[in-house]
């Protein structure tokens, strides 16, 4: 039965890695590459109902070298590296998971910024079309690509959480963009995000 667990691990590894690997690329991880790694444990005793295998996420973020380096996801990646491989795995793994299912991304966008932003939130755009997503994130790119957007914000040791509408995420945007002072270059940089946003959401009414 092991054995069976092993040859269909090895199998579905496979399939995981090239589905992921296409993924990498439009993250802004053209030079990594992404490999399951699927060995058979030597010593009898930590056998068990898991099977024989230890599995491992590798990776190696210059793949184009003649000979790749690869070691441990959790070692390798940096913090922003990390953020992209596991949205791409979330997203894979998303296919087989039931429709509307919820997803929950806790600051994804941590370590990048600019266009690797807006490939992130492009990404998190896709898998929004099938499934509930939610993120929270500092990023006015990966912000602008959903279709509703709340403010958190803290005060006297309260925390409260407040639906925007299209003119005051605008300003929120801005001021992500800009910090304290928001600028009119803020608000025109916040509006052409918030165009290219609509392009995929139409519909976008304040959340109740």
């Amino acid at each position: 039965i092991a054995l069976q667990l092993h040859e269909a691990r090895t199998t579905q590894a496979a399939l995981i890695d090239r589905k992921i690997n296409a993924e990498l690329g439009p993250l802004k991880l053209e030079k990594a590459m992404f490999r399951t790694s699927v060995t058979r444990i030597d010593q009898d005793h930590l056998w068990g109902a898991k099977g024989f295998d230890e599995v491992r996420f590798m990776v190696a973020t210059n793949a184009h070298d003649a000979n790749p380096d690869f070691g441990p996801l959790n070692k390798i990646a940096s913090g922003g590296e990390m953020a992209r491989f596991m949205l791409a795995l979330k997203v894979i793994l998303a296919e087989q998971a039931p429709a509307n299912s919820v997803f929950v991304f806790d600051e994804i966008d941590t370590g990048i910024g600019g266009a690797t932003a807006s490939a992130v939130g492009d990404r998190l755009a896709g898998l929004a079309e099938r499934h509930q997503v939610m993120v929270v994130t500092h990023s006015p790119q990966v912000a602008a690509r959903a279709s509703h957007h709340w403010m958190v914000s803290k005060s006297t040791g309260q925390t409260r959480v407040t639906p925007l509408d299209l003119e005051a995420r605008r300003e929120e945007i801005a001021r992500m963009l800009a910090g304290a002072e928001i600028t009119t270059e803020a608000r025109a940089a916040a509006a052409k995000l918030l165009k290219a946003g609509e392009d995929s959401f139409m519909d976008f009414k304040t959340p109740q």
